[in-house]
C-alpha cells in the first residue's frame, strides 16, 4: 500500500517531487467547517497557507491511481507543498465517425506515441495513458504542465513530444508526411492550445492575494486591536502605510504580468501553413498546432510559434531572446539516416544534441533557402509550455525560492522576537491581575504587547536596501530580474569567465554584418593603392574571366563536434569540393595521415602557448557521382572525413583593455577567478597568463582524463604545462623540481607553491563520472577550464557549489544559459536590456560590470543587515518602554507612538538604506546569516546598553526629591507656565484617569528612548569597507540631525501646544538636563562599542580568521598557504583552545591537503580508477616508471 500511495514524479530532473494520493472525507470537511466558524475564519487562513494541513485535515489518504487530490513535495532543501486536484479528460467528444477507430487508437498507445500507422514498436504501450473501456483520462495540472495517469509505469507522467524517445530514422520516415485532420484532432485534445498562456489576474484577484498575506492580516490584527484601544491615529498611520505598500506591490507585480504577458504574445496567434498527409497545404492558426504536424517556414520569415525540427531547407534565425546571442545562426535539415552510408539510424533526436537543425519557439526566423522548388518544412516537436520559451517562462512565473543565510537567519531571529513577546504578554497578564485590572483590558494590553515586538513595517525596511541597489545598478547598465540576488552577490567568491576576456578582432565580427551569400565571388577589379596585402597576392592566379563559387550546403559549427564544412561547387567544374574548418585537434583526426605534417603537434602547441587562436583549414574534392541532389540528404559524417589537411589559420585576439584591471581588483579581493572556455587547453592557459588569472611563477598541472577503454578502467594522466617542459629533453623532469607539500618555513619559499589545474571538458566529464573522490580537491585549485560544452559548464558550476563557494558566472549568454543560471550570481554580456537567461544583464559588454555587481551586493547585504539590527531594536526599546510603563499601569501615548513609528523610524529606515557602495572591493567578505558572533554581540550589547539606561531613567526619576504620583495639579516645574500646564490638561482628567499616559516615568522614558533610536541608527550605519560613510549620505544626515535638534527643543525649551498633543507632563529643567546627560552618555557608550570595542577587538578577530582562511582560497593565494599562515598567527592565542573546523567545505578540504603526501599528484604519473568503482568514486595513484 506504501508503494501505491508514495511515488516520484520528474524522477532525476530539476523540478522532482513525491506526489501522494488522497480523497475528500465528508466528515473531515464537516469538522473543519466548524474550526473555521469557532475560529472567526482564522483557521481557514491557515489551511490556505499551508496546503499540506488542508489536504491531510480535510481528506483521507487513497490509492493514486484512484485519488481525487493529490499532495505534492519538492525533494530539493526547501521542501515546499503543493496540492493538485485531478480532473478528468473525456474522450468521448473525439471527432471520429467510427468507435471501433477511436477504440483502434487508443489501444495503440496514440496519447503516447505520435505515430498514426500503429506498429510493433507501439504495442506495448495499450492505454499508457487512458481507460480504454470509460474512454477517460485522468490528469492534474501543476505549473502549467499536465501530467496524466500513465498504467505502464503507474504513475503520473507529463505528455512527451517527439523530443523524446523518437529517432531520426522515425522522423523522416512516420512523421515527414504530416498528419491526417482526424488524428490532428485527437492530439489537440490532449496536448490542448498551443499557447503559453500568461495570464493577466485581475486587479481584484490580486488584492485578495496580497491582502491575504500573512504579514498583512497581522496588520490588520493590530490595527483593530488598535482601534479597541482608541488608539485611532496610530491605527490610521498604520492603514494609510499599508494601503500604499498594497498599492504599490499590486503596480509592480501587475506590471510583471503585464510585461512577461505581452513578451509572450508575440507568436500567439500567428497564422501557419501545415502539410496534410495527403499532400494538401491547410492554413490554420498557430494555436492549433500539435506535436507531428509539419509546418512550412515561409520564404520572408517568422516568429516560430513552437520548437521544429527542420526536415527540408535552411533556415537564418536570430535566436537573440533565447540566448541573448545577438549574431544569427544558420539551420540546416536534419541529417536524414536513412540515406547515410554508414547508417546511423539508431540515433534519438533531442532538441540541445540537434540543435543546429531545431528551430526553437520565440527566434525569429530572418530568411529561408530551399532548393528546385521544394518547400522549407519543419516537424512540430514540442508546444505550449513545454517549448523552450515555455520552459523559460515557467521558470519566471513560478521562480525557485532564494536558498541564502540571511533569509533563514530573518526567520529564526522573528521567531526571537515572538518568544520575547510571548514573555511581555504572559508579565503583562500576570502583572495586571495583581494590580486588579479589568479583564477587558488585561487583554487588549498583554496583545498590544505583541503587535509592539514584532515590527509591521520590517519586510519593507528590509527591501528598500536591495530596491536602492537595484536603481544605482540600472544606472550603470546592469539589469536585474531577480533582485533578490543582489543580497547573495555580496557573497561572491569565486567568478567563472567565459571566453569573452577576448575582444574578437574587426574581421570576426564584420563577418556577422550580412547573412552568408549563395554565391560568392573575388572583387571585379583590384585597385593597387586600395588594395590590401592579401588581395594583391590573388593577382598571382590566372583567374577566368568569370570565376564564381556556389555555395551547395552548410554544415554550421557544431560545439559538439568542433567544426564546420562547405560543399561548393566552382562555377563550370563537375566535381564538387568539400571545405572544413574547426580546432585543429579534431580537423588532423578527420585527415589522411599523410597529408598531416610530421611536427603539427609541435607546431601547433608553440603557437597556442603564444596565446594565439588556431583554426585548422581541409579541403577534399567529391567523387562525380555525388549529384547536386544527393548532396542535400546526405550526413555531415560522410562528407567530413578523408581530408587533405591544408594548414593553419592563426589569430591574435588582444585583450580587453579593461581585463588586466578588473581581475587584479578580484585578486586583491581574495575573489577567486577560474576560466571556462571553448578554447583549447594551451590558449586559454597562455590567456589566463596574459591576463593575471595565473601568475609568471605559478605552475600549471594539466589532467588529462581517458575514459574506460578495451576492458581499462578509467585515468588520469598528470602533465606539467610550463616552461620545464620546453627544455630540451622534457622526459628528464625532475619531480622533486615539483613542491607537492607545504613544509616551508619562510614566506619565499611558500611563494614557490602555487599550483593550478587545467583541463579540457572531455576529461572533466571522465573525472566527474569515475573519479567522484578527486572532483573537490580539484575544484580547490581548478583554474583552466578549456573545451567546455554549455552542459559541463553548468556541471561545474554545481562542482565549486558543492564544496560551498559562492559563484558567479560571467558569460555572453549564447552557450551559458544554464550556467548562468546555475550560478549564484549570472551575469550576462549582452545588448539586451535584459536576458531571460540570466539574473542579471550587463548592457556594455565589458566585464568590469562584474566588480560593480559585487560592490553592490555587498553594500545591500550590509544595509540589510543594519536595517535589520536597527529594527531589532527599535522593536526591543519600544517593548520595553511599554513593559517599564505597564508596570506602574501607564502606557506610551497614541501620538508618542505615531511620533517613534513614523517621524522616527520610517524616516531612519529609509534613509539609512541610500548608503552607496563603497568605491573599491576589499579582501574581506560581509558575514552570510545574522546568526554570526559579530553581529549577535553587536544587537546585545546595544540591547543591554538601552534597556540599562532607560531603566535608569526610570527607576531615577522616582528618587528626585520633586517626584510624585502624577495628577491633573501636579506643579513640580515649579514656573510661570505650569499654570497653562495645570489648565490644559483639566479637560482630560477623566482620559488621564483611564490610560494614565501623562506621567513622570513616561515623559522620561519617552524622551530617552526617542533619542536611543536615534542612537543606534547612528551606531549601525557602517560605512567603510562595503559602503560609503553615512555622513555621504546627505538624506540620513540632514534627518537624524533635524529629529535630534526637534526633540532636544522639545525636551529643554518644551512648547504647550507639542506637550499636549505629546501628552508630556513639566518636569524641572534641571532633570532635563539630567536627562540630556543619560542620552549623551548612552550615545557615548553604544557608538564606543559598536564602532571601536567591536570593529577594533571583535570584529577585526573575526574577520582576521575568516580573512586568513576563508578568503584567502584564491588563485592568488593558495588555501594551503592561507591556513598555514593562519596557523602561525594564530597559534600562541589558540594555544588551549580546541581548533575550530571551518564551516565552508573548500576551507576544511585545504586543510585535509596539508597532511595528504599524494598531493598534488607529481609530474608523470597516473591516476586510475578502481576496476569496481564504488559509489563514493574511490580511486588510486599509480607511479608510472
Amino acid at each position: 500500500m506504501d508503494k501505491e500511495e508514495r511515488k516520484i514524479i520528474n524522477q532525476g530532473q530539476e523540478d522532482e517531487m513525491e506526489i501522494y494520493g488522497y480523497n475528500l472525507s465528508r466528515w473531515k470537511l464537516a469538522i473543519v467547517s466548524l474550526g473555521v466558524i469557532c475560529s472567526g475564519g482564522f483557521l481557514l487562513l491557515l489551511l490556505y497557507w499551508m496546503p499540506e494541513w488542508r489536504v491531510k485535515a480535510t481528506c483521507v489518504r487513497a490509492a493514486i491511481k484512484d485519488c481525487e487530490v493529490v499532495l505534492l513535495r519538492t525533494t530539493d532543501e526547501f521542501k515546499m507543498w503543493f496540492c493538485a486536484k485531478i480532473r478528468v479528460l473525456s474522450l468521448e467528444t473525439y471527432p471520429v465517425s467510427s468507435p471501433k477507430s477511436m477504440s483502434n487508437k487508443l489501444s495503440n498507445g496514440h496519447a503516447v506515441c505520435l505515430i498514426e500507422n500503429p506498429t510493433e514498436e507501439n504495442r506495448h504501450r495499450i492505454s499508457k495513458y487512458s481507460q480504454t473501456e470509460s474512454q477517460q483520462i485522468r490528469y492534474f495540472t501543476h505549473h502549467s504542465v499536465k501530467y496524466f495517469w500513465n498504467d505502464t509505469i503507474h504513475n503520473f507522467d507529463f505528455l512527451k513530444g517527439l523530443d523524446e524517445g523518437v529517432s531520426c530514422t522515425s522522423i523522416y520516415e512516420k512523421h515527414s508526411a504530416g498528419l491526417t485532420k482526424g488524428m490532428h484532432a485527437y492530439r489537440k485534445l490532449l496536448y490542448g492550445v498551443n499557447e503559453i498562456a500568461v495570464k493577466v489576474p485581475s486587479v481584484f484577484k490580486l488584492l485578495i492575494k496580497e491582502v491575504l498575506n500573512p504579514f498583512y492580516i497581522f496588520q490588520l490584527f493590530s490595527v483593530i486591536l488598535w482601534s479597541t484601544d482608541e488608539y485611532y491615529y496610530y491605527a490610521l498611520a498604520i492603514v494609510v502605510m499599508s494601503i500604499v505598500s498594497i498599492v504599490s506591490s499590486l503596480y509592480s507585480i501587475r506590471k510583471q504580468y503585464v510585461m512577461l504577458h505581452d513578451m509572450v504574445a508575440t507568436h500567439s496567434t500567428v497564422r501557419v501553413s501545415v502539410c496534410r498527409v495527403n499532400e494538401e497545404i491547410e492554413e490554420i492558426f498557430s494555436t492549433d498546432l500539435v506535436p507531428g504536424d509539419v509546418m512550412v517556414i515561409p520564404l520572408n520569415g517568422t516568429i516560430m510559434p513552437c520548437d521544429a525540427v527542420l526536415i527540408n531547407g535552411t533556415c537564418i534565425v536570430n535566436e537573440s531572446m533565447l540566448t541573448g546571442e545577438s549574431v544569427p545562426v544558420t539551420k540546416t535539415n536534419l541529417p536524414n539516416p536513412s540515406v547515410d552510408v554508414k547508417g546511423i539510424g539508431d540515433e534519438l533526436y533531442n532538441p540541445e544534441t540537434h540543435k543546429r537543425h531545431t528551430l526553437f519557439c520565440g527566434t525569429t526566423v530572418i530568411q529561408t533557402r530551399f532548393y528546385t522548388g521544394e518547400l522549407v518544412k519543419a516537424i512540430v516537436v514540442r508546444t505550449g509550455f513545454s517549448t523552450s520559451k515555455g520552459q523559460l517562462v515557467r521558470s519566471i512565473l513560478y521562480p525557485k525560492p532564494t536558498d541564502f543565510k540571511l533569509y533563514r537567519d530573518a526567520y529564526l531571529f522573528l521567531l526571537c522576537l515572538v518568544a520575547v513577546a510571548g514573555i511581555g504578554f504572559i508579565y503583562t497578564i500576570i502583572n495586571s491581575i495583581l494590580n486588579e485590572v479589568q479583564v477587558g483590558v488585561i487583554i487588549i494590553e498583554s496583545l498590544d504587547i505583541i503587535t509592539i515586538t514584532v515590527p509591521p513595517a520590517l519586510p519593507a525596511a528590509m527591501t528598500a536596501g536591495i530596491v536602492y541597489a537595484q536603481r544605482r545598478l540600472k544606472k550603470i547598465g546592469i539589469f536585474c530580474i531577480s533582485p533578490q540576488r543582489i543580497n547573495i552577490c555580496g557573497q561572491l567568491n569565486l567568478v567563472c569567465f567565459d571566453k569573452i576576456l577576448e575582444e574578437a578582432t574587426e574581421e570576426e565580427t564584420a563577418l556577422h554584418n550580412r547573412i552568408m551569400p549563395t554565391v560568392v565571388r573575388p572583387p571585379k577589379q583590384l585597385l593597387p593603392e586600395s588594395t590590401p596585402a592579401g588581395n594583391q597576392e590573388m593577382e598571382l592566379f590566372e583567374l577566368p574571366a568569370i570565376y564564381e563559387i556556389g555555395i551547395v550546403r552548410q554544415f554550421p559549427f557544431s560545439s559538439a563536434l568542433q567544426r564546420m564544412s562547405v560543399v561548393a561547387r566552382v562555377l563550370g567544374d563537375r566535381k564538387m569540393d568539400a571545405y572544413m574548418k574547426g580546432a585543429p585537434e579534431a580537423i588532423a583526426g578527420l585527415c589522411k595521415p599523410e597529408t598531416v605534417p610530421v611536427d603539427f603537434q609541435n607546431v601547433l602547441e608553440d603557437f597556442t602557448k603564444q596565446g594565439f587562436r588556431v583554426i585548422a583549414l581541409a579541403h577534399r574534392k567529391l567523387e562525380s557521382k555525388l549529384t547536386w541532389h544527393k548532396v542535400q540528404n546526405i550526413s555531415r559524417d560522410a562528407i567530413e572525413n578523408n581530408m587533405d589537411f591544408m594548414g593553419l589559420i592563426i589569430m591574435q585576439n588582444k585583450l580587453k583593455q579593461e581585463t588586466p584591471a578588473v581581475l587584479e581588483d578580484l585578486h586583491k579581493a581574495n575573489i577567486r577567478t577560474v576560466m571556462v572556455t571553448g578554447d583549447s587547453m594551451l590558449t586559454a592557459v597562455s590567456v589566463a597568463r596574459d591576463c593575471g588569472m595565473i601568475l609568471p611563477q605559478d605552475k600549471v598541472i594539466i589532467a588529462e582524463a581517458l575514459p574506460p577503454k578495451d576492458g581499462k578502467v578509467a585515468k588520469i594522466n598528470w602533465h606539467y604545462a610550463d616552461s620545464l617542459t620546453q627544455c630540451s629533453h622534457p622526459s628528464a623532469i625532475d619531480p622533486e623540481a615539483i613542491p607537492v607539500k607545504l613544509v616551508h618555513d619562510s614566506l619565499e619559499d611558500l611563494q614557490m607553491t602555487r599550483y593550478h589545474f587545467a583541463m579540457n571538458g572531455k576529461s572533466f566529464s571522465v573525472i566527474l563520472e569515475h573519479f567522484q573522490d578527486l572532483v573537490p580537491k580539484l575544484m580547490l585549485h581548478g583554474t583552466v577550464f578549456a573545451r567546455m560544452a554549455p552542459d559541463q559548464k553548468t556541471q561545474l558550476i554545481e562542482a565549486l557549489q558543492n564544496v560551498d563557494y559562492f559563484v558567479g558566472m560571467c558569460g555572453d549568454g549564447a552557450n551559458d544559459c544554464g550556467a548562468l543560471k546555475r550560478a549564484h550570481g549570472g551575469i550576462s554580456l549582452s545588448e539586451l536590456e535584459a536576458s531571460v537567461a540570466s539574473p542579471f544583464t550587463s548592457k556594455t559588454p565589458s566585464i568590469s560590470c562584474v566588480p560593480n555587481l559585487i560592490r553592490e551586493g555587498r553594500a545591500a547585504l550590509i544595509t540589510s543587515f543594519c536595517v535589520f539590527k536597527f529594527m531589532a531594536l527599535y522593536s526591543i526599546i519600544q517593548y520595553f518602554s511599554v513593559t517599564l510603563l505597564y508596570s506602574i499601569l501607564s502606557n506610551l501615548g497614541d501620538f508618542q507612538f505615531l511620533f517613534i513609528d513614523l517621524a522616527i523610524i520610517l524616516v531612519v529606515v529609509f534613509t539609512m538604506s541610500l548608503n552607496p557602495a563603497w568605491k573599491e572591493l576589499v579582501a574581506q567578505r560581509p558575514p552570510s546569516g545574522l546568526i554570526s558572533g559579530a553581529l549577535l554581540f553587536s544587537v546585545l550589547s546595544q540591547i543591554i546598553i538601552c534597556i540599562g539606561f532607560q531603566s535608569l531613567g526610570f527607576f531615577w526619576v522616582k528618587q528626585q526629591p520633586w517626584y510624585e504620583v502624577w495628577h491633573p495639579k501636579s506643579d513640580a516645574c515649579n514656573t510661570t507656565g505650569s499654570g497653562f500646564w495645570n489648565s490644559s490638561h483639566v479637560d482630560n482628567e477623566t482620559e488621564l484617569d483611564e490610560h494614565n499616559i501623562q506621567n513622570y516615568e513616561n515623559t522620561t522614558v519617552f524622551f530617552i528612548s526617542s533619542f536611543q533610536y536615534l542612537i543606534v541608527a547612528i551606531a549601525f550605519s557602517k560605512g567603510k569597507p562595503f559602503r560609503q560613510p553615512c555622513y555621504k549620505n546627505y538624506f540620513f544626515v540632514f534627518s537624524v540631525i533635524f529629529l535630534y535638534f526637534f526633540i532636544l527643543f522639545i525636551m529643554l525649551y518644551p512648547v504647550a501646544s507639542v506637550d499636549q498633543v505629546l501628552q508630556i507632563v513639566c518636569v524641572p529643567y534641571q532633570w532635563r538636563v539630567t536627562m540630556l546627560i543619560i542620552v549623551l552618555v548612552n550615545a557615548f557608550v553604544s557608538i564606543t562599542v559598536e564602532n571601536f570595542f567591536l570593529d577594533m577587538v571583535l570584529w577585526k578577530v573575526v574577520f582576521n580568521r575568516d580573512k586568513q582562511g576563508e578568503y584567502r582560497f584564491s588563485t592568488t593565494q593558495p588555501p594551503q598557504e592561507s591556513v598555514d599562515r593562519w596557523g602561525k598567527c594564530c597559534l600562541p592565542w589558540a594555544l588551549g583552545c580546541r581548533k575550530k573546523t571551518p564551516k565552508a567545505k573548500y576551507m576544511y578540504l585545504a586543510q585535509e591537503l596539508l597532511v595528504d603526501p599524494e598531493w598534488p599528484p607529481k609530474p608523470q604519473t597516473t591516476t586510475e580508477a578502481k576496476a569496481l568503482v564504488k559509489e563514493n568514486g574511490s580511486c588510486q595513484i599509480i607511479t608510472i616508471t
